[in-house]
């Protein structure tokens, strides 16, 4: 079975992916039947041949998931570096925040307090 798959290029803690059509039996960085595109994670770039993919799932290749994502993206017309992922963020970071939004609030109607009082006050003396 044919399959549209990246195969891994770059060094250590730089990789970089072609897309690549592949007998699925063969290795990861084997020899392809030929290259539709590349993949570069570490500067969001991205490209792909969609005709020659269509032609591909057309004959029968089956396409791997982040395959599918890429051509997805390109599709749409989709940046990946446009993309914006929210930060994880852990549940003590997340409970520190909300202790800081709560201070937050009770200090403002703790300031808007004062300040009504303090404009109340001076209408007191003037009708007294």
């Amino acid at each position: 079975m044919v399959r549209i798959r990246l195969k891994r290029t770059g060094t250590r803690n730089l990789a970089c992916f072609r897309i690549v059509v592949m007998d699925q039996r063969s290795s990861r960085d084997g020899k392809a039947i030929e290259e539709l595109g590349y993949y570069d994670p570490c500067k969001k770039i991205e490209e792909i041949n969609l005709e020659r993919a269509d032609y591909w799932t057309g004959v029968g290749a089956v396409v791997s998931e982040t395959v599918q994502d890429i051509i997805d993206r390109k599709r749409n017309g989709v940046v990946l570096k446009d993309r914006v992922r929210k930060p994880n963020v852990s549940k003590k970071a997340a409970a520190k925040a909300a202790a800081e939004a709560e201070a937050k609030a009770k200090a403002a109607e703790e300031a808007a307090a004062a300040a009504a009082a303090a404009e109340a006050a001076p209408e007191a003396e003037a009708q007294a």
